[in-house]
């Protein structure tokens, strides 16, 4: 059983954790514009830490796998968000920034899978869903706190300010993560490495059909979900004018906060009734978020589907690595399996801001938030006929009572 003060020192670590990679949002565009750069070279930039992150997710989950110092993967990571935030302050001219970008973008791979690598470690799987549910409503307070602080010091302070100011929240999350006992972790790291070596290493996880069939939810969710705000936004800034800053930021807040009150309780459940059940509630009201923002307008109705997009963003928060987990028992790919859906994720983030974009200049906002409301009702359908149950102990409806996770033969579950 881990100790209380490991289990705080992960709360704190995922809360400032947070508060870190909020600092790399929206203000890098703004700091940006305030330098003189061009909307074009912006777009350049953020563009290519994207690409970064996208092109590391599957290298960096191998590389947390591979090493038993989960703690000190998580270490190297924070120190290079913070050296990427102090570029930024430092130098905002073209090649500084871009390193700043694939340093940032390289090191949040690494962190990602290494917190969730921690948090499994210290509980076991039977522990894993109330943990991670713990961990969303940590990171979504953290990241209303960075929010609203980095906002004020943007503000009033200076842009360079922003980027000290989130180097600086590094040191507090370092603390939180020397708080967590090394020997809370090495039992079940060692039994993790000894129980499978995951045989097959991608392609092995690429013959799962759950592995598949997640990882094409993953990136039909992103698809449907990631240009939605962004096209909000844009509506609202038309209808508004400055005062939409305003309006984005609540919808921002209230996302959070919602995500913050239900993630332990979306843990609770999908441990009682499974994560396919689960998935598929938080997946239902995609369809309806893009039925409401293509018919109605308003800073209300803003701020309603922000409100859904935090029931449907805390799911994911807590299935994400709980099906990986799930998916990789018996073995030690759990971070080579969440690098997948990160790919995933990233694939799907970055086509639909185009796409949505695009069919909103040519043919109107509405008709762009009907197709992402569609591709989030394929999502769902896509879980309903295809998505296996993965919890430990359920059967795959239709496939002879076949279990799903297990491992392979003859190797013992690490926890």
């Amino acid at each position: 059983m881990a100790s209380q003060r490991s289990q705080r020192g992960l709360d704190w670590l995922t809360f400032f954790a947070a508060d870190v990679q909020t600092g790399f949002g929206p203000f890098i565009a703004v700091y940006l514009t305030a330098k003189s750069w061009t909307e074009a070279e912006i777009g350049l930039a953020l563009s290519v830490g994207s690409l970064t992150a996208m092109l590391s997710q599957v290298p960096a989950g191998m590389l947390v796998d591979a090493t038993p110092h989960k703690r000190l993967a998580a270490l190297l990571a924070l120190i290079a968000i913070a050296g990427s935030a102090v570029l930024l302050a430092l130098f905002p001219s073209t090649w500084p920034v871009l390193a700043a970008e694939v340093l940032h973008g390289f090191a949040s791979c690494v962190l990602v899978p290494a917190l969730a690598a921690i948090s499994l470690n210290l509980v076991g799987r039977k522990k894993l869903p109330e943990r991670l549910g713990r961990n969303g409503r940590y990171a979504s307070l953290g990241n209303a706190a960075a929010a609203a602080l980095l906002g004020l010091t943007g503000a009033y302070v200076s842009g360079e300010a922003v980027f000290w100011f989130t180097a600086a929240l590094t040191i507090p999350a370092i603390l939180s993560l020397q708080l967590i006992s090394a020997k809370d972790l090495e039992a079940r790291v060692k039994r993790a490495r000894g129980s499978g070596s995951g045989e097959g290493g991608i392609k092995g996880l690429l013959l799962q059909r759950g592995v598949l069939v997640f990882a094409g939810c993953c990136l039909l969710f992103t698809l449907s979900n990631a240009a939605m705000l962004p096209l909000a936004s844009a509506g609202m800034t038309h209808e508004a004018g400055e005062k939409a800053n305003l309006f984005v930021a609540g919808g921002l807040v209230v996302s959070q906060v919602v995500v913050a009150m239900i993630s332990p309780w979306i843990g609770r459940l999908a441990e009682q009734h499974g994560r396919r059940l689960v998935l598929l509630a938080g997946l239902a009201v995609l369809p309806v978020r893009g039925a409401l923002l293509a018919t109605l307008s308003g800073p209300s109705v803003l701020l309603a589907s922000q409100a859904l997009d935090g029931l449907t963003a805390g799911v994911f928060a807590v299935l994400v690595p709980l099906i990986a987990a799930d998916l990789t028992r018996g073995t030690n790919r759990f971070n080579l399996c969440m690098g997948l859906f990160g790919l995933a994720v990233g694939i799907g983030a970055t086509v639909s801001t185009a796409a949505a974009g695009a069919v909103a200049a040519w043919m109107g906002y509405w008709i762009a938030f009907a197709l992402l409301g569609a591709v989030g009702l394929a999502t769902f359908l896509l879980v309903l006929l295809a998505m296996p149950e993965t919890k430990s102990g359920r059967t795959i409806p239709g496939l002879g009572g076949e279990h799903v996770g297990e491992g392979p033969a003859g190797a013992r579950p690490a926890e």
